[in-house]
């Protein structure tokens, strides 16, 4: 805004003194630069958003199965009516509110609106089903009863719409250093403006003419007037929301490669302020595909995690110990194996019969076969009571035979009998009872799910009315199944401690199976707390004071506990928090957090909707690379803003000095522009693209409150202005002398030689900026392209100023003598800066 005003009176003045078009060159020369800021802003965030709706149309390509009009048709959801009755199996999304029809065993999972992790059991009593949520077993028909913005998700969705938008900390830092230089180049315009007129005054008071005011005064008081104005104009940093914008852009566009889609650019820079992440555990810090990972059979105990290592434990099992395994595992499940469109085989059901299933065709067991050889008579579904599941199997010879699994000790406790190593059957005795009690202890204490299978044989007489029985089992075996840990996550855990980033888990999960995997990943160390939702709830404002800082695991933890931490961390610890998260009871914290973090594959719309950032992978790695392009962003506005401070501070201090000494300018406006905005907008360009590099994850984040402005960017920038003002300093009042200088055009050459070497202290100062702290400033100088172009073109554009555009920047052109001490002049601007890094300065 002060520009366009500066743009305004510019060209009014320039018109005014100079006529058109050489008066219009200043003023023009700031609209220009105004307008290339908009239009790069507008351009990417219009780029942005297009990237955005692309990845929308692919996520929204959903059909589901309806009966209309009598005729049973695939349509998309988006074309869903109230009046609909929708097929749905295993495995769908809910995609509309409706009420159940009919249907058999219908579970569904509302984790996803309710954060509870127990499946519901829909029917007719209980018909209400909601859109969002997933069909975990069974299946039926759905009438749909209300679509779109009306249903439950749809409201959840509105309430997320009401939040304001803060200002990222980068954001906020910037427009102090922006109204603060601003400030600083008004007082230095006003007092040059004052003392000029002071001086005019003072003139025409000893003249006796002090009421008599001529053309020519007024003239003068406009050239007063328009060099205030440059010095505003050079004063205000207009190339820092160019180089933000530039920066950001160009880290978001290298991000979409590594894997993380940012919605919102601020997002970018925030992440590498973030001295803390809250994240999910399944999906995010594991796979979450359970598998059965240990195995107890025929009393032998193996790791069966890989496809080989499952091979040659079935080979090592008795066949008919082998042959009764798969026949439980196959014929006792809620799951299903089934081909799907594309011929390849689909596991469906509940995660832990999807593990066991696929256990059994790592054993080389066939789904369909086996379900085929035998008849399955009666189901007693798994329940939360009974914490089992039972099947009687009608054999070839006219006996039964049931298979029960289920919770371990419960089913231990059931059996009296056990197969050995041989295949043989035996009856359990205390050793062997104490050896299955203690592989149960074993596998719960390294994080594992336990579950016993056996089976039972029953005689002809059984009938299908009776219950299936509950003693006499003969123990098959224990089986350990996991959510296993990502791979990559302990390694990029240990990255982010080492940046000063501490993790924390937030899960729904127990607190024995939340602790051994914060452990594994590295989150939960000796002194770190561990704490469960209910309790947590319960502390008071000291004791969460005190609890807080040390709390890296929260497990059975609720929306609102996660909510209610964020928001402590954020207001009364300082912290920059980043939240990661999938499912819609995650929306609010990361709604709260300064930057959501939601997984892309994992993740349900409304957590997607509210993230500022989303994981395609759903990997915890990425979130390591979010972060370290964060900081690199962060450096690189620091570097460009040091590389500019400077530009302005001798800019400043040179026109301000000499406009009173002397009452002219060494620099004029047209020259002061071309310094202005090329090298804003250009050293915008170069310093704002560098690459992060691995040290920037070595370093601490710098948080709320750290200075953004640090010592070691005051340390460069005063000391090479100090430089470039005693060379400028030294040319103004020695120069002639020094380069032989006489006649009419002396001045002008004079002007041109310092306007020059001050243009080349810049190019060689924007090359000691690529290093803030470090000597070896060319490091990876040639690989990045956009720096190299930069310094050439505006070396280019210089001698093309110099030697052709005398006219328009009032130069003229120089002798290679004179060029060459220009050069050189910038030149030495480089080992002074070189030296400048030795001082020691504190970090802040």
């Amino acid at each position: 805004m002060i520009l366009a005003v500066c743009a305004f009176v510019s060209l009014l003045v320039g018109m005014i003194m100079e006529g058109w078009p050489r008066g219009a060159h200043d003023g023009l020369g700031i609209v220009a630069s105004i307008l290339l800021v908009v239009l790069v802003t507008a351009t990417s965030d219009y780029k942005q958003s297009l990237q955005f709706k692309d990845l929308d149309r692919e996520k929204k390509k959903i059909t589901v199965q309806v009966t209309r009009n009598g005729l049973r048709q695939k349509i998309s959801i988006y074309d869903l009516l109230p009046g609909d009755i929708v097929h749905l199996a295993i495995g769908d999304q809910v995609p509309a509110d409706g009420l159940f029809v009919s249907g058999f065993s219908v579970l569904i999972n509302e984790s996803s609106l309710t954060g509870e992790s127990e499946p519901v059991n829909v029917h007719s009593g209980n018909p209400f089903l909601l859109s969002g949520t997933k069909v975990q077993d069974g299946s039926c028909k759905m009438l749909v009863t209300t679509v779109g913005m009306r249903t439950q998700w749809g409201k959840l969705m509105a309430t997320l719409c009401e939040g304001g938008d803060d200002e990222t900390p980068l954001q906020v830092k910037l427009n102090g250093v922006a109204t603060i230089i601003g400030k600083i180049g008004l007082f230095f315009a006003v007092v040059t403006f004052s003392v000029m007129m002071q001086g005019l005054i003072s003139h025409k008071l000893q003249e006796g003419s002090h009421w008599i005011w001529s053309g020519d005064d007024a003239m003068e008081i406009l050239e007063s007037f328009a060099i205030a104005v440059t010095i505003v104009v050079v004063a205000v940093p207009e190339g820092l929301p160019l180089a933000v914008t530039l920066s950001l852009a160009f880290a978001m566009k290298k991000m979409m490669k590594d894997k993380a889609l940012v919605r919102n650019l601020a997002a970018c820079e925030t992440m590498g302020s973030a001295t803390c992440i809250c994240s999910d555990k399944t999906g995010t810090l594991t796979t979450n595909h359970m598998t059965v990972v240990k195995a107890c059979i025929c009393g032998k105990i193996k790791e069966v995690g890989r496809s080989k290592e499952t091979l040659s434990f079935g080979s090592e099992i008795p066949g008919s110990a082998l042959s009764i395994l798969l026949q439980s595992i196959f014929n006792n499940t809620g799951g299903e194996i089934v081909k799907n469109e594309n011929e390849k085989i689909e596991i469906l059901g509940t995660p832990t019969d999807t593990a066991l299933l696929e256990f059994g065709l790592l054993l080389g067991g066939d789904f369909q076969s086996e379900r085929h050889a035998l008849n399955i008579v009666k189901v007693e579904p798994f329940n939360s009571v009974k914490k089992r599941m039972g099947v009687v199997l009608e054999l070839p010879n006219g006996g039964f035979r049931v298979h029960c699994k289920g919770a371990s000790e419960i089913i231990l406790a059931a059996c009296d009998k056990v197969i050995d190593s041989n295949g043989e059957v035996v009856p359990l005795n205390e050793a062997s009872i104490n050896h299955l009690m203690d592989t149960i202890e074993r596998f719960a204490s390294e994080a594992l799910r336990t579950l016993c299978l056996a089976y039972m044989e029953i005689g002809s007489e059984y009938s299908v009315e009776s219950p299936i029985p509950i003693k006499g089992y003969t123990c098959i075996g224990i089986v350990g199944i996991k959510d296993p840990v990502r791979p990559g996550v302990r390694e990029s855990v240990a990255i982010c401690r080492s940046a000063g980033i501490t993790v924390r888990m937030v899960t729904g999960d127990n607190i024995n199976t939340a602790k051994a995997i914060a452990r594994e990943c590295g989150i939960l160390t000796s002194e770190g707390i561990a704490i469960e939702g209910p309790e947590f709830r319960e502390k008071n404002e000291e004791e969460l004071h005190e609890i807080i800082p040390k709390l890296q695991v929260m497990a059975r933890s609720s929306p609102l506990d996660k909510h209610t931490l964020v928001k402590y961390l954020r207001t009364t610890l300082e912290e920059v928090v980043a939240v990661t998260g999938d499912g819609t009871n995650d929306a609010p914290a990361l709604h709260e957090a300064d930057i959501g973090l939601a997984m892309g594959i994992a993740g349900t719309e409304v957590a997607k909707e509210s993230a500022d950032v989303i994981i395609l992978d759903d990997n915890f790695s990425t979130i390591v690379t979010v972060a370290k392009w964060g900081r690199s962003v962060y450096i690189n506005i620091q570097k460009f803003v040091q590389f500019q401070l400077t530009v302005n501070v001798v800019a400043l201090i040179v026109n301000f000095s000499s406009a009173c000494l002397t009452g002219n300018t060494p620099l004029t406006a047209v020259q002061l522009l071309w310094v202005n905005m090329i090298m804003d907008t250009l050293g915008a360009l170069a310093l704002a693209t560098e690459p992060p590099n691995d040290d920037l994850m070595k370093r601490a984040p710098v948080g709320r409150r750290g200075n953004f402005i640090s010592n070691v960017m005051w340390r460069n920038i005063l000391g090479q202005s100090l430089y470039q003002f005693v060379i400028i300093w030294f040319l103004q009042t020695r120069g002639k002398a020094a380069f032989n200088l006489d006649g009419p055009y002396s001045d002008l050459v004079l002007n041109t030689i310092i306007f020059n070497s001050f243009v080349f202290c810049q190019v060689f100062n924007e090359i000691s900026s690529r290093e803030m702290e470090k000597v070896n400033v060319f490091k990876g100088i040639m690989e990045n392209y956009v720096f190299v172009a930069v310094l050439t073109c505006t070396v280019f554009f210089q001698i093309i100023i110099i030697e052709f555009l005398g006219a328009f920047a009032n130069t003229t052109p120089l002798s290679l003598w004179q060029w060459f001490i220009s050069v050189f002049l910038g030149f030495l601007g480089m080992p002074i800066a070189a030296a400048l890094k030795m001082i020691p300065v504190g970090s802040n």
